[in-house]
């Protein structure tokens, strides 16, 4: 088993819409894990590993960019706190640009995410985890995306590098499922993952947490 994992541990998930996943719908928010990937985890490592007794919370709110994350990092991540942060941003910082032409530059995009990585860090011990922003072109216009996405992509692949535990590289595992089946079957829209999507970033995770 990794060593990310350990006994009564507190796995925290961060991150916009795809980590969010219905969360902030369920009657008790606060511990509500949502409907997409942070469940299907929790679900089967509570499964596999009932002796660590692990606990899990998901801090995913629709719509946030990165300066969202950074904003909301003390109440949410530092105050509760956890051992292993699992940090899944970038896609709306991307979105905003063609959407709202709200541009999260390159630079600013990087300098806020390490300041996240340091401060969890310091702060509270933990481990982290990144997973990389990911896209498919569905509809063919988010192939557009592409220009500003890559870069941040890259830039992320940077950050892990610095501050990570683990990296999971979506936007590549994406790419190659897509052989497998249509585009639509993994993500609908190209961004928020189908039942299907949600499942391969959980395997994923748990192939590079669990090893």
């Amino acid at each position: 088993m990794s060593m990310l994992l350990g006994s009564s541990h507190h796995v925290l998930f961060y991150g916009d819409s795809i980590t969010d996943c219905g969360r902030r719908a369920e009657k008790d928010n606060n511990n509500g894990l949502g409907n997409g990937y942070v469940a299907v985890i929790a679900s089967a490592l509570v499964d596999k590993y009932p002796q660590l007794k692990l606990r899990f919370t998901n801090r995913g709110i629709s719509g946030n960019r990165i300066y969202d994350l950074e904003n909301r990092l003390q109440s949410d991540v530092i105050d509760l706190p956890p051992n292993l942060v699992s940090i899944m941003i970038g896609i709306n910082d991307t979105w905003r640009r063609y959407d709202r032409n709200v541009v999260s530059p390159i630079h600013e995009f990087s300098e806020s995410y390490r300041r996240i990585c340091r401060t969890i860090i310091e702060k509270t011990g933990a481990s982290i985890v990144i997973c990389e922003p990911f896209l498919l072109p569905v509809p063919d216009d988010r192939r557009a995306w592409r220009e500003d996405l890559d870069d941040r992509i890259t830039a992320v692949r940077d950050i892990a590098r610095e501050f990570a535990k683990a990296f999971i590289p979506l936007d590549g595992l994406f790419a190659a499922a897509a052989c497998q089946r249509e585009l639509g079957y993994w993500l609908p829209d190209g961004v928020h993952p189908s039942p299907a999507g949600h499942r391969l970033i959980a395997k994923a995770w748990i192939d590079a947490i669990c090893q």
